[in-house]
């Protein structure tokens, strides 16, 4: 496990570190941006996340041990935290202390996952997997990854069903190289959530996403694929998913049957 610096200011990535050789006299370049301490403390965590030196899942160190390596307050350490919790990066546990979130959570499956169903009654969901195969990425798919158009990139059919009712028809662009030992086979095997496996078997997990709603009609495939009459409405989803460091890892267009199900958001 690497050693966390004693001072803020004196780790590289820290925002208020200076560069090396630099006079302490020289002007600046531009204004001067100003950063809290417990907001330079969230990065140096942030760094930690990043490096995998915390993995998913795991117990990070108290706010007293944390408070003690970067040699400030256990109140700064507990804000840092408190951002980071409501970013859904970290998960208290009263009584057992601060982990890092993991998409194996059952508070964190249907983060990503807005469709919910009309009634309260629980529901059995099932994963098909109609293709994987790996082609060039297109130059739109290309873009949104922060890739080259042509590069490598996998791409996954499937299809979600809800009390055996075909329901949400999906396809993912995943940067190749990143995700280059998925297959069709272990993709099919598995029974958590897709999340959940891109973070175990790929360390790649997904902190945030935008996503972009509009209204959409059933082509022949989707039709056929979701059980629905062609042209039948349906709501259209696109989704990019980011990992630490703000890179963009997945592409996600999703077809919505909601006939009996509703797209939910909470804004705050």
């Amino acid at each position: 496990m690497s050693s966390i610096p004693s001072n803020p200011s004196s780790d590289p990535a820290s925002p208020s570190a200076a560069a090396p050789g630099a006079s302490p006299t020289a002007p600046a370049a531009s204004s001067p941006t100003f950063s809290p301490l417990y907001q330079q403390i969230k990065a140096l965590i942030m760094q930690r996340l990043q490096s995998g030196e915390w993995k998913s899942g795991e117990l990070i160190p108290s706010e007293v041990e944390l408070g003690n390596r970067f040699k400030v307050s256990q109140g700064t350490v507990r804000k840092a935290i408190d951002e980071l919790a409501a970013e859904n990066l970290l998960v208290r546990r009263q009584g057992k202390g601060t982990f890092v979130a993991t998409h194996h959570e059952a508070r964190s499956q249907f983060r990503f996952l807005r469709l919910m169903p009309d009634s309260d009654e629980p529901q059995v969901t099932d994963k098909r997997v109609i293709e994987l195969k790996r082609l060039r990425a297109p130059a739109d798919i290309a873009r949104q990854l922060g890739m080259k158009s042509g590069d490598s990139v996998v791409y996954v059919k499937r299809v979600l069903a809800f009390d055996g009712v075909p329901t949400i028809l999906e396809e993912l662009w995943l940067p190749g190289a990143l995700f280059k030992a998925l297959t069709l086979e272990r993709l099919a095997e598995y029974k958590g959530p897709m999340y959940g496996l891109f973070e175990t078997e790929f360390g790649t997990r997904m902190i945030r996403a935008t996503e972009q709603i509009r209204a959409a009609s059933a082509d022949a495939d989707a039709a056929e694929l979701l059980a629905v009459e062609k042209s039948s409405p349906l709501l259209c989803v696109e989704r990019v998913s980011f990992t630490y460091g703000d890179k963009p890892v997945e592409v996600r267009r999703g077809l919505y049957v909601t006939n009996r199900h509703h797209y939910q958001n909470e804004l705050s």
